[in-house]
């Protein structure tokens, strides 16, 4: 990263007003003598740690429930000396565990945080100059723009993909895996009581929760594919850092406006 002492660094202050009469958070200086060069501070460090965290939990999780609803045909020696599907299980389940607890944090931390941390849950579809951006996002992935443009937060495109493809279905996940996990506990836990039971009825059984709770991992997965496809993209073609702001919580733009 370039030295932030020798850069056109503008302040979070700055860059918050500035978001403000965009509404978009889109960075829209110019220079036409060099390239620019800035810094601005988007990503805390609640934030950071929570991506980190959930990316992890989300590759165990997508294993070992793989694993789980096509269990391996085979396995040697005795069976009372294998307990394979059932470390799998126990993974799966405390990881699950894991991605609630965190999931929690994470809307605690979008009241507590900065404007940034709450972009993962709306999005302004009633804003006009919103969709202007939505299509100029689409003509910059689709080779159809030579430049793109900067956002301090997440682009707008981005913002929908984030919504429809992964808060959506980890919120069914989350949902169905409690339930499903449940009827483990018994009839009368609280947990079946509060949320299996009612959950797993509205479904017509368990075996459509079942199917549902694997086909949010698919499009989670999915997802994943095109978030790490356009980070990786960003990073090298775009104007601004991607996989280096979710480490530092720093945003670099440079080159133009497009």
């Amino acid at each position: 990263m370039a030295n932030r002492d020798n850069t056109a660094s503008l302040s979070e202050a700055d860059e918050l007003a500035r978001a403000r009469a965009t509404m978009f958070d889109v960075v829209q200086e110019k220079t036409d003598a060099q390239e620019m060069q800035v810094a601005v501070f988007v990503y805390e460090a609640p934030l950071r740690i929570w991506h980190w965290f959930n990316a992890a939990m989300i590759v165990v999780l997508c294993v070992t429930g793989y694993f789980i609803g096509l269990a391996p045909r085979t396995v040697a020696g005795e069976a009372s000396d294998n307990y394979i599907m059932g470390y799998i299980r126990f993974v799966h389940f405390a990881a699950g565990q894991g991605l609630c607890y965190a999931f929690l944090g994470r809307i605690i931390f979008a009241f507590t945080g900065n404007h940034f941390a709450r972009e993962l849950f709306y999005i302004p579809f009633w804003r006009k100059d919103y969709w202007d951006n939505v299509w100029a996002m689409v003509k910059w992935y689709s080779f159809s723009a030579s430049n793109a443009r900067r956002f301090v937060g997440h682009n707008a495109l981005a913002r929908i993909g984030m919504f429809f493809m992964y808060l959506i279905p980890s919120i069914y996940a989350m949902l169905s895996g409690l339930s499903l996990y449940s009827e483990g506990l018994g009839m009368d836990h609280w947990l079946s009581v509060g949320l299996g039971q009612p959950f797993i009825n509205l479904h017509g059984g368990s075996l459509l929760v079942h199917a549902l709770h694997r086909f949010t991992m698919w499009i989670i997965i999915s997802f994943v594919m095109v978030h790490i496809y356009v980070a990786v993209r960003e990073e090298i073609m775009g104007p601004q850092s991607m996989i280096s702001t979710m480490v530092s919580g720093w945003r670099m733009f440079k080159g133009k406006q497009g």
